[in-house]
Order: structure tokens, then sequence, then C-alpha cells
């Protein structure tokens, strides 16, 4: 049995991201991220985050990841099981993607491997530039005073509503102290597996629940084009920022580090499966957002 919100989940039940139970058909939620993922294959994955180009060189490390995955285990990342097939390895390597393509400086240096520089940054570079300060969430998630909420970490999240949610969930006080992220390596992986573990909305998916199938694509879903995957994690996680809108680079980028690192963790890119489930270029965003740059 699992801990979970209200209590221990019984024995055909898992708890998820959201802290509740569920019934399972099979089982999940088993072993750890350490029984497939080694030091060396991680050093293979980001073999450039300590070199002398990257911006955040030796913030981050493998024991971090590690650490900071051990808490979200028993919620099934990285261990879920669902109808005889492990997900586990796959679902790392997809989270790892989304961190390597945000956090990486592979593109902006002069390299003929853009995908060996993942982890390269910590936070954003020009972080003094706006606050992210939202006044409708004054009397729920107030804004410290000289306190910035741009991105950081290894998924970065930003505004003062995301650093209050973190916050709660975290038991960090990262809304008086969002530098906490960018000063902890393991806090920073943690903040960024709480983002891909929690739905952003209420009634929506998270980007966990999309790949390993324990969100189910409802009729309008269908009609959406909306389907299980990996490409449904872009998603979720950036909407229409970057879905519905055909191929575009930022999509594309985030797909190639994840056959990469399927490849390096010896599952093999030909198990990601088909276009239409690796890509979100079809798809309506499950959260519309305001136009911005991912």
């Amino acid at each position: 049995m699992r801990p979970c919100e209200k209590g221990p989940c019984s024995k055909n039940q898992c708890c998820q991201g959201s802290g509740k139970c569920r019934t399972i058909t099979f089982r999940c939620c088993d072993g750890t991220v350490t029984d497939y993922l080694q030091s060396d294959q991680f050093e293979n994955m980001f073999s450039n985050w300590n070199s002398l180009e990257a911006y955040a060189k030796g913030f981050w490390d493998y024991h971090s990841f590690i650490t900071a995955s051990a808490e979200y285990e028993p919620y099934g990342f990285g261990t879920t099981y669902l109808n005889s097939n492990f997900f586990g390895t796959r679902e790392v390597a997809a989270f790892l993607a989304h961190a390597g393509t945000k956090t990486s400086c592979g593109y902006k240096l002069i390299t003929k491997e853009p995908l060996l520089w993942g982890l390269c940054y910590n936070k954003e570079m020009n972080s003094n530039s706006y606050n992210y300060c939202d006044k409708h969430y004054k009397n729920i998630y107030p804004c410290a005073p000289g306190v910035a909420y741009y991105d950081q970490g290894a998924l970065p999240i930003y505004w003062n509503y995301n650093y209050g949610e973190a916050s709660k969930d975290l038991k960090v006080d990262l809304l008086n102290h969002p530098e906490y992220i960018e000063q902890n390596a393991t806090l920073s992986f943690q903040v960024a597996i709480w983002r891909w573990m929690t739905p952003i909305m209420e009634h929506q998916p998270s980007a966990h629940d999309v790949f390993t199938g324990y969100w189910k694509p409802t009729k309008n879903d269908s009609l959406a084009k909306r389907v299980s995957g990996f490409g449904a994690t872009i998603n979720v996680l950036y909407g229409d920022l970057v879905c519905g809108q055909g191929d575009n680079e930022f999509m594309n980028n985030i797909i190639s580090h994840y056959l990469y690192y399927l490849d390096l963790m010896g599952v093999g890119r030909e198990k990601a499966g088909p276009h239409e489930v690796l890509s979100c270029a079809e798809q309506v965003a499950f959260n519309p957002t305001p136009s911005s740059s991912p």
C-alpha cells in the first residue's frame, strides 16, 4: 500500500500525483528510478552540464535528480505499470527531454551536438527584466517586496501563483524566497517533477497522466486531436504556445531530445510511437494561453 492524501491506498489502487487513490487494472508505483537510470547514463545525457560554457556549471548532478525523484516515486513518477506495461523508463526520458530542452544552451552555442547541452541553465538569463507578479492573486499569493518570479529550475515555473502553489505542496517558502530554486539542485528537480505530476488546472490532466495513459481522451478530446502520449505532455505544459501550430522548432527540439534520451537509456526510439503520438502539431490546446515565446 502507498501513502496518499487521505490515507493508504488499497492493494488494487495506486496513489497518483493528485494525491488521490486510483483503481488500477494491473499494478503501479513499483521500484525506483535507480533500477534503470545509472549515473553514467545521466552523465551521457547531459555531458556538458559541467563544462566551462555552461551557465550553471556544476549545479546539476545525478544524485540531486535521484533524491528528488524518490519523493515522487510512490506517486508513480518513473515507477508506473499499467495493463502489464512499464512506463517508468520512457517517462523519465520524457521528463528529462522537457528539462533538457528548456535548460539547453546548445542551440545558442556553435556546436554540432545541440542535444548534449541540456541542464546548461538553472534560471532565466534576463531575470531582471520582469517581475511576473500577477496582482489578481494578491490576496492568495501576495508578491514579496522586491522579489521577481521569473523562470527557474529544471522545468521552469514563473508567476507568483505558481510559486505559491509549489510552496504549498512542497512545504517550502518559495513565494517569499524563489531564489531557493536556483540555489538547490534537488529542490529545482523537485519543483520540476511537481509541475510534471500536477494538473495545471482543475479537470485537466497532468503531464504524467497523459503520458502513462491514466488519462483517457473523451469524444471532445478526440475531436481536438488530443491523444495519450509524448505529444500530449507538450500540450499540457505549453498549450497553444507550441501546439496546434503545425511543426515548429521548439516542439521538434523536445521530440529530438526525447528520442535521443530513449536511445541512451537503452529503450530505443522505436518504442516512442508514431508521429501523431510524439507531436502536438495538430492538437487543440488543453488550456489556451496568451501568445508568448515558450
